[in-house]
């Protein structure tokens, strides 16, 4: 709020405000979109996505269900990338966007496994955040790094 007023006393282009709820949703979408891009989505899938909200925005079970239920439901494959990620960069720093763009890998890889049309969401969804393939590519090791301590630790092979 601080900068938006500091943008506009100094005849700037002021960022536009937006409440964090916007970007919840965009998020959630998002991460909606990224599990139903290869035509399924399962229940591991959709409780990552309620783990991975709730972990971004310090909510609740009940509220990252909520979230997750309502992007789900206005998810119809029809949703706008361009829009969703223009939120997403009017709301977020670099930091922030690579760290969607590691919440997107994780979802991705909720089921041990990346098609092409999932790759080519990355490289695109990446790309509107205008973060690096580089910094893609780290949040994907990051996530399978991350995947396979859980799998060792649970005593899954990888």
């Amino acid at each position: 709020m601080l900068d938006h007023i500091l943008d506009w006393a100094r005849g700037g282009a002021a960022r536009p405000i937006l409440d964090d709820a916007t970007l919840r949703r965009a998020v959630a979408a998002l991460l909606m979109e990224a599990a139903r891009v290869d035509d399924s989505l399962d229940e591991p899938e959709r409780e990552r996505i309620q783990t991975l909200l709730a972990w971004r925005f310090r909510l609740g079970p009940f509220e990252a269900a909520q979230l997750g239920t309502d992007a789900e439901r206005t998810s119809d494959g029809a949703v706008s990338w361009h829009a969703l990620t223009h939120t997403i960069r009017q709301h977020c720093d670099e930091p922030a966007r690579i760290r969607i763009v590691e919440m997107l890998w994780d979802v991705i890889l909720a089921d041990g496994k990346v098609d092409d049309l999932e790759a080519n969401l990355m490289r695109r969804v990446a790309a509107l955040l205008f973060v690096s393939d580089a910094d893609s590519g780290a949040a994907r090791r990051r996530v399978l790094a991350r995947n396979g301590a859980a799998a060792a630790a649970n005593g899954d092979p990888e």
